[in-house]
C-alpha cells in the first residue's frame, strides 16, 4: 500500500546524544517545524521530560491529532516492546527503560522504536534507492524487479538494515543487520567497524602521512585532498578510503550472500563514496580459495556500481532472452544475470529515516485492524 497521500500524522523523533529533535510526518511531508531540546543523556527524569515537552510542542502546531509516535532510538533495545538499554551517548536509558510504553500511556497513542539504521533502509525502500532502480529497469523493459534491500550506514560507526519483501526485518532479538561486528578483513582479530568508521579513516591517513592520529583531518579534509580539493598528502587520503572500502566489501559480500538483495550506502562518510566504492567492489567481485588453490567467484552474483554510467548501463541490461515453455508455443521472458546494484542513498538520512518512521507506524496500525 502506498502512504504518499495518507492524511494521519505521525509524531517523529531524531534522538541524538546532544539534542532531541521533534517533529511530524503526514504522507512523505514534513508537517511541522521541528523542535530540538537537550536530550539529558547522562539524567533519565530530564530526558523523558525533554521528550514529553518535545512531543507537546510539535502537537500544538498540529491541525488534527496525531495517531502514532514512532522514532530511531540507539540500541541495544527490545524494539518490539519498546524497552531500551543504550550504554553509549544515552547512559541515562542503560540498564532497561520501557520508553515505549511510557510514551504510550502519557500520549494514549501507538508508540514504535526502531534503530535508525534498519529505518534508513526502510526509507531508501519506500521512496529512495530501490523504487528508483525498479523504475528503471520497468522503463527499459526489463522483467528484472528487485524486492529486498540492504542499507549500510558510514560515520561515527557502521550500521546496517534490512528490508525483506517490502518489510522491515529486525530478527528475533532485534539484532539483525549488526554488521559493524562481522570480522574485519584487514585484522581478522579486530571488527569491522574499526575499519569502517571515521577514526578508521583518520588513522589510516595518519599511518601513510607519519603524523599523530591526534593531527589527522577531518574525514571531509581527507575526501577533498583525495580528491585534489585541497592540498595534503594525497596517497594518504587515497589509501585510507580505499582499506575503508577493502573492509566494507568483504563485508558486504558476507551479508549479500545470505540476503540477496539491492545495496543503498548512506550516513555522512557516504560523501566518499567515489573513492571507496572501487575497493568495495573489488571484494565483491574478487574470488575466493578451495583448500586445493581452485579460486571460485567471492559471491554468486555479480556486483555493479549503480553511480557509475557505464555499470548502470550494463545492470539494467542485464542478459535477458526469450525462452520456450515445453511443449507450448508460449513464450518468455528470462534474465539469467544474477546481480546486485550497488549505490548511494537517494534520500537525505534524516528524511529516510522518517519516511520509514512513518510507513512503519501506518503499516503497524493497518496491520492491527
Amino acid at each position: 500500500m502506498s502512504y504518499i497521500n495518507d492524511k494521519r500524522i505521525v509524531l517523529t523523533l531524531d534522538a541524538g546524544g546532544t539534542n532531541f529533535v521533534f517533529s511530524a510526518m503526514q504522507g512523505m511531508t514534513e508537517v511541522a517545524k521541528p523542535v530540538r531540546l537537550p536530550a539529558h543523556a547522562k539524567e533519565l527524569d530530564k530526558s523523558l521530560d525533554s521528550m514529553v515537552q518535545g512531543f507537546k510542542q510539535v502537537m500544538e502546531q498540529l491541525p488534527q491529532k496525531p495517531v502514532a509516535i514512532s522514532f530511531a532510538f540507539p540500541g541495544p533495545a527490545d524494539y518490539p516492546n519498546g524497552i531500551i538499554d543504550n550504554m553509549g551517548n544515552l547512559p541515562a536509558f542503560a540498564g532497561g527503560v520501557a520508553l515505549g510504553p511510557f510514551l504510550e500511556e502519557t500520549f494514549g497513542i501507538p508508540v514504535f522504536i526502531n534503530n535508525d539504521g534498519d529505518l534508513f533502509v526502510y526509507g531508501e525502500a519506500i521512496a529512495g534507492f530501490m523504487p528508483k532502480v525498479n523504475k528503471m529497469l520497468a522503463d527499459a523493459g526489463s522483467p528484472k524487479r528487485f524486492n529486498n534491500l540492504f542499507g549500510i550506514t558510514l560515520g561515527t560507526g557502521f550500521g546496517a538494515g534490512i528490508v525483506r519483501e517490502g518489510q522491515l526485518y529486525i530478527g528475533d532479538n532485534s539484532a539483525a543487520g549488526e554488521i559493524w561486528i562481522t570480522r574485519n578483513k584487514r585484522h581478522p582479530k579486530c571488527f569491522a567497524e574499526e575499519g569502517v568508521s571515521i577514526r578508521a579513516v583518520q588513522g589510516t591517513y595518519a599511518r601513510v602521512a607519519g603524523i599523530d592520529p591526534a593531527t589527522a583531518p577531518s574525514p571531509k579534509d581527507i575526501y577533498e585532498i583525495g580528491t585534489g580539493k585541497q592540498t595534503g598528502n594525497k596517497a594518504a587520503a587515497l589509501q585510507a578510503f580505499a582499506e575503508m572500502g577493502e573492509v566494507i566489501g568483504d563485508a558486504l559480500a558476507n551479508a549479500i550472500t545470505l540476503l540477496d538483495g539491492l545495496i543503498v550506502i548512506g550516513g555522512g562518510l557516504a560523501a566518499a563514496y567515489p573513492l571507496f566504492i572501487e575497493s568495495v567492489l573489488a571484494e565483491m567481485n574478487g574470488t575466493i580459495d578451495s583448500y586445493t588453490g581452485q579460486k571460485l567467484p567471492r559471491i554468486v552474483q555479480k556486483s555493479f556500481d549503480f553511480e557509475n554510467p557505464e555499470q548502470c548501463k550494463q545492470f539494467i541490461a542485464g542478459s535477458v532472452k526469450t525462452i520456450k515453455v515445453p511443449r507450448s508455443q508460449k513464450t518468455l521472458q528470462y534474465d539469467s544475470m544474477k546481480r546486485l546494484g550497488v549505490g548511494r542513498a537517494v534520500l537525505d538520512t534524516s528524511m529516510a529515516v522518517s519516511i520509514g518512521a512513518t510507513v512503519f507506524a501506518l503499516n503497524e496500525l493497518d496491520r492491527r485492524k
